[in-house]
């Protein structure tokens, strides 16, 4: 039996045309939103700051802020430990070269340098008599020698005149015979105390340099085992100002420790602190001026420290020629380096745009205006007040340089 085939609802004409025409409009704003812009802002004209891309001459400097330090300063160390008996100076005082600065005193070391000095002073003692020992055994030896040349001397003049006297019958043979032995056993002899004498005389000429350097090291030993209690009285090593003491007497310091500064009269010098961006295009001679009472003064620099810290590292700078005078330790100046000669270059002014695009971006006035876009760039070298352009923008454009805190994400500002 034949049974009618019912259509299902979604495929009704009317539902089918629905549905086709839900697709056209999805397509639709699908490619309306593909054609709307990216995110765009609004902002008043008047709270930016815009420049103009210009073609000019850039000056290729660095900000110069430095402060005046000494040129030397000569520091005061505890070369041995002790109670702080007395100060004899105060920050500020000017101090002469061996004037007394602090006098500790310390028992143990005193006690310490008697027994070590003692010691010393006994195996000095020692040496000293062995010494005497070998030129005693040198000159029995040079006794015992010329006993025996003057023993056969006298052996061989007897020995002559008693062969004479047996001869003739006057005395016995066996006396003439007995001086003939001596004589021959003093003549054996002779040369062995020679050969004993040379050789403790070598022996002797050996030790003698090896003793007078071991006396001379013991006595340098004894002088320096004296200076450690010499050195509980400190002294100035040079002329200057006492710019740093802080001792109470009473208080014990430990060998080592930092007692005071001595600021010799020897001129002052800059130190600055640079950022870290121009560490490789800073040298040493390189040249930098400072402005102080209304004058500016010519730098060198003459040491560059290549550690970073904070982001900065530090120079230090000699006044060409003679110094400003009522230079205070202290004293912040400012100024500039000189980097290169002046060079034409597309620039804009610096602004606070760089510290959220890094200079890699910038917002650009359209023709009209009233909208600014956001476009890449390329900047180069840049000082406190201009920023050389090497991509992305030409001279006459205008540019928004004011804080971009708010822009990081915008595509479009539309100024109002």
């Amino acid at each position: 039996m034949d049974r009618p085939i019912v259509r299902p609802w979604w495929r009704e004409p009317k539902w089918a045309y629905a549905g086709i025409g839900a697709s056209a409009v999805f397509a639709l704003t699908a490619l309306t939103s593909l054609s709307v812009p990216q995110r765009s802002l609004r902002a008043d004209r008047d709270r930016l700051t815009i420049a103009t891309v210009i073609e000019g001459e850039f000056h290729d400097f660095i900000p110069l802020r430095a402060q005046v330090v000494p040129r030397e300063t000569v520091y005061l160390d505890a070369l041995e430990g002790g109670r702080v008996d007395r100060v004899f100076v105060e920050p500020g005082d000017f101090v002469t070269v061996g004037q007394p600065i602090v006098q500790l005193s310390n028992t143990e070391l005193e006690l310490n340098v008697l027994d070590r000095e003692a010691r010393l002073i006994e195996s000095l003692t020692q040496l000293q008599l062995y010494q005497t020992q070998l030129e005693q055994n040198r000159l029995a030896n040079d006794t015992a020698l010329a006993n025996i040349e003057y023993e056969i001397v006298r052996l061989t003049r007897a020995s002559q005149r008693r062969k004479r006297l047996a001869a003739n019958g006057m005395v016995p043979q066996e006396e003439s015979q007995a001086l003939q032995d001596e004589l021959e056993h003093m003549l054996r002899l002779k040369p062995l105390q020679g050969e004993s004498n040379e050789r403790q005389n070598a022996l002797r000429i050996r030790q003698l340099p090896q003793i007078d350097a071991q006396l001379e090291k013991l006595q340098k030993d004894i002088e320096i085992t004296r200076s450690k209690l010499d050195n509980l009285m400190v002294r100035a090593p040079v002329d200057g100002r006492m710019t740093a003491i802080d001792l109470k007497v009473g208080e014990n310091r430990n060998r080592g420790e930092r007692l005071g500064e001595i600021t010799p009269d020897s001129g002052f010098k800059l130190i600055a602190a640079v950022d870290e961006y121009y560490l490789g295009r800073l040298h040493k001679g390189q040249s930098a001026t400072v402005k102080i009472d209304e004058r500016d003064w010519p730098l060198r620099v003459v040491r560059v420290y290549p550690q970073v810290r904070g982001g900065t590292f530090n120079v230090d700078l000699a006044f060409e020629g003679t110094p400003p005078e009522g230079l205070l330790p202290g004293q912040a100046v400012q100024g500039k380096f000189a980097l290169e000669t002046k060079s034409n270059a597309t620039m804009l002014p610096t602004g606070p745009f760089l510290q959220h695009t890094g200079g890699d971006w910038i917002f650009v006035l359209g023709e009209d205006g009233e909208t600014a876009y956001r476009r890449r760039i390329r900047l180069g070298r840049r000082n406190i007040e201009q920023l050389e352009v090497l991509s992305g923008l030409e001279p006459g454009e205008r540019v928004i340089t004011s804080d971009y805190s708010s822009y990081e994400k915008v595509e479009r500002i539309d100024l109002r």
